[in-house]
């Protein structure tokens, strides 16, 4: 085990189920996954042996099939996951959002139907909230259902689903005016629908297409693609919670799940630069000694190993806090700013290590450095961070004068 970014407090399970995956990551991801994010290529491989595991279950309830552990527990593993391959780790952070959204928010009719199942990963999730003219700005959606009978009929253009081909559920945020007046705060007439479909690409199921994958720099290996409905209908026991006008607390619910796992991507990349910048620096001679015993590259070391240790140690904090049921939005922004902007600064000191070499293909820094970028906008920029950090900092600190 490395030496950076130990976690204390773990109980033996943890710790069990950790080195299970680290040693699958070592054994299984790592070989290939840059020959594979070369490709563009789905790891199926891959994700068939963590189904195996029973990773695709690791946070659903025991009761539903899965193996009920923590938020910090399934954190740790996608650290260990992203350090092997990012890519990957996406593959399974959208499935736990949307299983841990059913979990909190479905009905019981819905938990039973799809949380064995998701336990078992053999139903996959999805989540949409964006669209192409919006971004950050969720209160701006114009996808839109409306109410026909026992069904609802939805429209509109989603935009970056991880998983959208390969998923079979996806869990999709929606305008829906019916039952709120005009006037209605947008936020407080939104609602979330669970939109089951066929994987694949093209129709995949009367009124929903998914296009094709969207090209992308990095991050590749996992689909990233456009939703588009055109007509979809939607029964009405598919309204999570069965009750409309609750989509964007539900999704924000989720997605400080997914800051902590951004965060806990973060770290497992920024760790892995680590271990590639600490062990090229051995190896590389000049001046007649490795450049490690140069006084440049040990500070550039001391450095990096230093945000990853204050990365990790966020982002178990910000999982922690969820864990405990208290508000944790703070936590996970911070986690997840620090996190991600510590990662892309190890990285690039990790490339600037490998000097020429580090623009080649051949070696794995390359990729790391094409990946760490979309760490910064995935589940919320920067700037999004720091108003949602300021905002609570304010409500924690309110002058009382």
């Amino acid at each position: 085990m490395s030496r950076l970014a130990q976690t204390h407090g773990l109980t033996d399970v943890q710790r069990e189920i950790l080195s299970t995956v680290r040693d699958f990551v070592d054994k299984e991801i790592i070989p290939v996954a840059t020959e594979l994010e070369h490709r563009d290529e789905y790891p199926q491989d891959i994700v068939d042996g963590l189904k195996e595991l029973g990773l695709f279950g690791l946070m659903i309830p025991e009761e539903y099939g899965g193996l009920g552990e923590s938020l910090l527990t399934y954190a740790l593993c996608v650290e260990e996951i992203a350090r092997g391959w990012m890519s990957v780790s996406g593959i399974i952070n959208t499935h736990f959002i949307v299983a841990y959204m059913l979990k909190q928010h479905g009905t019981q009719e819905q938990k039973d139907h799809f949380l064995p199942r998701m336990a078992a990963g053999d139903i996959r999730g999805a989540f949409s909230m964006s669209e192409p003219a919006l971004g950050s700005d969720v209160s701006a959606i114009s996808s839109k259902a409306v109410k026909d009978g026992d069904e609802y009929v939805l429209n509109g253009q989603k935009m970056w689903l991880t998983n959208g081909g390969t998923s079979s559920l996806v869990a999709v945020l929606v305008r829906s005016d019916e039952g709120h007046p005009e006037g209605t705060a947008p936020h407080k007439s939104m609602t979330t629908f669970l939109v089951e479909k066929e994987p694949g690409f093209g129709e995949v199921r009367p009124g929903l297409t998914i296009p094709g994958k969207i090209d992308k720099m990095g991050y590749k290996g996992v689909d990233t693609t456009e939703l588009v409905m055109d007509g979809l209908r939607i029964p009405a026991d598919r309204v999570l919670g069965g009750v409309t006008g609750r989509g964007f607390y539900q999704m924000m619910d989720g997605v400080e799940v997914g800051r902590v796992n951004v965060a806990a991507r973060g770290c497992g990349v920024a760790q892995r630069a680590f271990e590639l910048g600490v062990q090229y620096a051995q190896q590389r001679h000049t001046f007649g000694k490795q450049i490690a015993q140069h006084q440049a590259i040990q500070f550039k070391l001391a450095e990096m190993a230093t945000k990853v240790e204050a990365a990790h140690a966020m982002m178990v904090n910000a999982a922690r806090k969820k864990d405990s049921g208290e508000r944790n939005d703070l936590e996970a922004g911070m986690a997840k700013y620090l996190a991600s902007e510590y990662c892309k600064e190890v990285v690039e000191d990790a490339f600037r290590i490998h000097g020429g070499y580090g623009f080649s293909k051949e070696y794995e820094i390359e990729r790391l450095y094409r990946e760490a970028p979309m760490l910064l906008i995935g589940e919320g920029t920067a700037e999004i961070q720091k108003m949602i950090i300021g905002r609570r900092l304010l409500e924690e600190y309110r002058f009382q004068g």
